[in-house]
Formats: C-alpha cells, sequence, structure tokens
C-alpha cells in the first residue's frame, strides 16, 4: 500500500472518530436537556399541586373564621378580606361614586336647612310687618271706645251711634281673627311683662300690688305683647 492510501485511511478514521465523539456529545446534551425539562414540569406540577392545597386550606380557614367570628347583634361585622388573608382590592370607580354620593347627600342636607332657616326668617319677618301693622290700628280701637263712650244716654239707641257700634265690633272682630286679644288687666296682680304701671291709687276693693284701674288698654299678639296695659296699681 503506498503512502499516499495510508496518510487517507488514517484522516478517513480519525474523521470518523471525531463525529463518533460530536454525536455522542450531541445525545448526551440532548438527554440532559431532555431529563431537566422533565424535571423542570415535576417541579411546576408539585408547585401547582401545592398552591391548588393552600389555597384550599386558605379557603376553608376563612370559611372557619367568618363563622366563628360572625359579629355578634349591634357588632360592627369585620372587613372582608381577600384569600390569602390580604384585604380585597377597592374599587376605584366605587370609591368616587361613594365620594359623589357622600357629597350630594351632604349638599342635599346643606340646601334643607338652608330652606328651613329661610322659612323661619319669612315668617318671622311676616309676623313682625303685620305686629307693625296691627300696632298703628290701636289708636283707632281707642278712638272708637272713647267716642262711643262719650255718647249721651239719649242718644245711644239712635242710628248714629249703633252705626260707630258695628263698625267697632267689625274691627275688633278682623283683628281678634288676625291672633290679637285684650290683655286682662284689672284685678290682676301686676306683671309688668303685660302691665305698664303709671300710677298708685288706694283701694279698698282690692289689696296692695293688684291692678286697680285700667287706664289704656292693652293687646297681645300671638304670645307676643302688641302693647301694654297703662294701669293704676293699688298701693
Amino acid at each position: 500500500m503506498s503512502s499516499t492510501n495510508k496518510e487517507k485511511k488514517k484522516v478517513s478514521e480519525k474523521d470518523k472518530e471525531v463525529l463518533e465523539n460530536i454525536m455522542e456529545e450531541l445525545e448526551q446534551e440532548a438527554a440532559d436537556k431532555a431529563k431537566e425539562q422533565e424535571q423542570t414540569e415535576g417541579e411546576k406540577a408539585d408547585e401547582k399541586a401545592k398552591e391548588k392545597a393552600e389555597e384550599e386550606n386558605a379557603a376553608s380557614e376563612n370559611a372557619e373564621t367568618s363563622d366563628s367570628e360572625a359579629p355578634a347583634e349591634g357588632e360592627e361585622a369585620p372587613k372582608k378580606k381577600g384569600i390569602f388573608g390580604k384585604k380585597d382590592k377597592k374599587d376605584p370607580l366605587k370609591e368616587k361614586v361613594d365620594e359623589l354620593n357622600d357629597r350630594v347627600m351632604r349638599q342635599m342636607a346643606e340646601f334643607e336647612n338652608f330652606r328651613k332657616r329661610t322659612e323661619k326668617e319669612k315668617a318671622q319677618m311676616f309676623e313682625q310687618g303685620q305686629s307693625n301693622v296691627l300696632a298703628k290700628l290701636l289708636p283707632v280701637i281707642d278712638n272708637f271706645e272713647r267716642g262711643l263712650a262719650a255718647v249721651p244716654e239719649a242718644e245711644k239707641d239712635g242710628a248714629f251711634a249703633d252705626g260707630m257700634n258695628k263698625i267697632y265690633k267689625q274691627l275688633l272682630k278682623e283683628v281678634e281673627d288676625l291672633g290679637v286679644t285684650p290683655i286682662e288687666a284689672v284685678g290682676k296682680e301686676f306683671d309688668p311683662n303685660l302691665h305698664n304701671a303709671v300710677m298708685q291709687v288706694e283701694s279698698k276693693e282690692y289689696e296692695s300690688g293688684i291692678v286697680a284701674q285700667e287706664l289704656q288698654k292693652g293687646y297681645m299678639f300671638h304670645d307676643n305683647v302688641l302693647r301694654h296695659s297703662m294701669v293704676a296699681v293699688s298701693q
């Protein structure tokens, strides 16, 4: 055999050996990768099984806790928690809706208070206006009473006196319908809230401190004094 053929044979055997080594390395690498993948899949399956078991245990514990920690009557219920004991994440949209609802409720309450206060003030102003008008009518009533008292006995049954008396009674009825009532004075104990004492007189009929004479009639408008009675008090 020539030297050239011997060299070619050596080269081919060497290449074959190298090729076999490369194949063995590739097979070993593929086997290692397959083993590693199998091990990874097994670990993942174990982790999933473990997580599932933990979730089931947590759910069972939460159910038992909710049953055992149920609030008694009058107590506030505890806030709900998530599966792993953490508080459930609040919904930002629900928080915004709750905030707007609370703001609307507050504004409605403020408006209702404003409406009631305004109505009360209007009623007070209206009553004060009535009081001022009625107070200006009292001198007219006084003049009717003085005029009727000055009519002679012979003319009291006349048409003029009778007409004046009817107008006087009509005027009294109208102011009484509006809430005006006369203050009782004669024979009553002197009350500075109702009576205005302008003099003291000696009286055998009344004890000291009792109103003996009424010099000018006083009137009440509902629960307020429209005009104090001008009186003389016994000594």
